[in-house]
């Protein structure tokens, strides 16, 4: 059978029921064969992987040798194995879940100004209509990476008055033209009163926050991290709480996911955590899947694909 008839193989480990049902009802007129728990593919003969990058093994297993195409249902590929993807071409729903990340950066940014959940009271305080609340007008965020994630969430700060000053790997210039591109991670975190950490998770991201980066922080600043936990030497970020550089961290995603129970930073006072979830809105699975079904017409059409990751540079 050719790529437009042959079932789409499919691998999402334990989440494959659910996901399949989704992409039957969402991708009209295509079938799916889902490879068993470990990766393996079943005897199918297709053009066709759509996997969730959280099984390194099991992906390479799911990679059989007449897949010529790899889609991920997510923004980033760190967790797919690039090195067993030879000359097959692989793309990821990018920008599926920007608008509901950057909606939870907003989120934790004025619960930080407006000292929230710690303002909400059970009893009688010391003092009424009294308090010291900051405010997101006139502060500067920083935003270190500014793909699709990153501008989502410059758009929405300059909606508050709020400042933007950005960092991307590359020089292409900001995509909205209010937004102030930095040349060095220090010169941004040295003028952010917010820091929020959008860039991918590469070999050369990996702990970029580290103690140095935090000495550059400006004092009674906050950091709020999005991407990816590997981002962030968690060790040097506790020490640096202790300074004030930053005054808070609020954190979506840790390293390792999920933290083992005990862990230091569930009960840092100057942390938040949360579970991994800034992506999740109504909206998010169904433009997760309305990219895969355009990339899907787009494959069948001989078209170019949208969304592609280029091995190299790991996004």
């Amino acid at each position: 059978m050719t790529g437009a008839e042959a079932p789409i193989l499919a691998h999402f480990g334990s989440f494959s029921e659910g996901m399949i049902q989704l992409l039957r009802a969402s991708v009209p007129g295509a079938s799916f064969a889902p490879c068993e728990p470990d990766g393996t593919p079943p005897p199918v003969d297709s053009e066709i992987l759509v996997a969730l990058a959280h099984d390194p093994q099991g992906l390479a297993r799911a990679l059989a040798p007449g897949v010529r195409w790899v889609h991920l249902l997510g923004a980033g590929a760190d967790g797919f194995p690039l090195d067993a993807l030879g000359e097959r071409t692989l793309t990821c729903s990018r920008g599926a879940s920007a608008p509901a990340i950057a909606e939870f950066v907003l989120a934790v940014m004025l619960a930080f100004e407006k000292q929230l959940p710690q303002s909400w009271i059970n009893q009688p305080p010391e003092r009424w209509n009294l308090a010291r609340l900051g405010g997101l007008k006139g502060r500067t965020v920083g935003v270190v990476g500014l793909g699709a994630i990153g501008t989502e969430v410059a758009r929405r700060a300059m909606a508050f008055d709020m400042r933007v000053v950005a960092l991307r790997r590359t020089q292409a210039p900001a995509p909205l033209p209010e937004v102030e591109m930095v040349h060095s991670l220090h010169e941004l975190l040295g003028r952010s009163d917010h820091v929020v950490v959008a860039a991918p998770a590469t070999a050369a991201t990996d702990k970029l926050f580290d103690a140095a980066a935090f000495a550059a922080m400006k004092p009674g600043s906050h950091l709020v991290n999005i991407s990816r936990g590997t981002l962030v030497d968690q060790d040097a970020l506790q020490a640096a709480l202790e300074s004030g550089r930053p005054a808070m961290a609020s954190l979506d995603v840790v390293d390792p996911e999920p933290l083992p129970a005990g862990h230091p930073l569930y009960a840092h006072p100057r942390v938040r955590l949360s579970p991994h979830i800034s992506w999740s809105s109504p909206e998010t699975m169904e433009r997760t899947v309305a990219l895969f079904a355009d990339n899907l017409r787009r494959y069948r059409a001989g078209e170019a694909l949208q969304g592609v990751v280029d091995p190299i540079a790991g996004y």
